[in-house]
């Protein structure tokens, strides 16, 4: 009798932590601090949305909202996959950005699912419709009040391309900044994490992917289980790494695509604020 009630209280437990890890969303914060960084942007904070795959998380996305609301940042980036491909509902996804609009400026880049839809246009299209700052492979200057300037790029799914992720990666890269002068402190939307080593290479001083979902099931102590890109027990699915003098910043993301279901990993907001060392 008692090993029956364990088992059922394990059940229970079990099932608390998917439903909760599957249907609320936590905020994740960091604190970055960056040599190069222009004084007058100390403290600019920086809210990612990643892989949305037209998940819905309370009326109008309310669960998600209300807590970027709360957050008040400088910008919004949205790292692709906010639509998938498998259930395309655009006009679910997009009621996100409509509720977002007037919070702080919004940056996009496709990810793998929005170029899978080959409806990638109309997706663009309905996003600039809500002011929303559309980068496909290119950048945008942002000039403090003093004077200083960071730019602000991004690329498009390597799916996009009929060349090999790494060297469409890189072709993108080099496109997208080609007009911003060296010294001007970098920051890139991506979708690919697994792509971090062109990044580097690139001298990007920041990073923010998605697409690895954390993994999907996150084992304690260990971490991810599976990422698309990265195979079994990938080492980029969450969190923020460095290499040499960049960073990458890895949002497990919002929704789910073919796995349904997360375990121990729960759906995030990324809150980034820089900081001038």
């Amino acid at each position: 009798m008692r090993k029956r009630l364990l088992m059922v209280m394990l059940v229970a437990i079990l099932g608390f932590i998917v439903y909760r890890g599957n249907t609320t969303v936590g905020v994740t914060y960091y604190d970055i601090s960056f040599a190069r960084l222009p004084e007058s942007f100390d403290s600019y904070t920086i809210v990612q949305l990643s892989d949305l795959h037209d998940a819905k998380f309370g009326d109008n996305h309310g669960k998600v909202v209300n807590q970027v609301w709360e957050i008040a940042p400088h910008a919004i980036f949205i790292t692709g996959d906010f639509i998938d491909a498998n259930r395309y509902d655009l006009a679910q996804s997009l009621l996100l950005v409509k509720e977002l609009q007037h919070v702080a400026p919004i940056y996009y880049v496709t990810g793998n699912h929005e170029i899978a839809t080959n409806d990638t246009e109309r997706i663009k299209a309905a996003l600039k419709d809500y002011q929303v700052q559309v980068l496909s492979d290119e950048a945008k200057i942002i000039r403090s009040t003093e004077g200083e300037t960071i730019a602000i790029g991004g690329i498009e799914d390597p799916l996009s391309s009929p060349l090999q992720d790494e060297e469409a990666v890189r072709q993108a890269i080099a496109r997208t900044f080609q007009h911003v002068p060296d010294d001007t402190f970098k920051i890139l939307l991506s979708h690919r994490p697994e792509q971090f080593n062109q990044y580097v290479a690139n001298r990007i001083d920041i990073t923010f992917s998605g697409h690895a979902h954390g993994g999907q099931f996150r084992v304690p102590g260990i971490g991810g289980l599976i990422s698309p890109g990265q195979g079994w027990f990938p080492d980029l699915t969450s969190g923020v790494h460095e290499k040499v003098d960049s960073r990458l910043v890895v949002s497990r993301g919002i929704g789910n695509s073919m796995i349904p279901i997360r375990l121990f990993n729960q759906p995030e907001i990324v809150v980034v604020t820089m900081k001038t060392e």
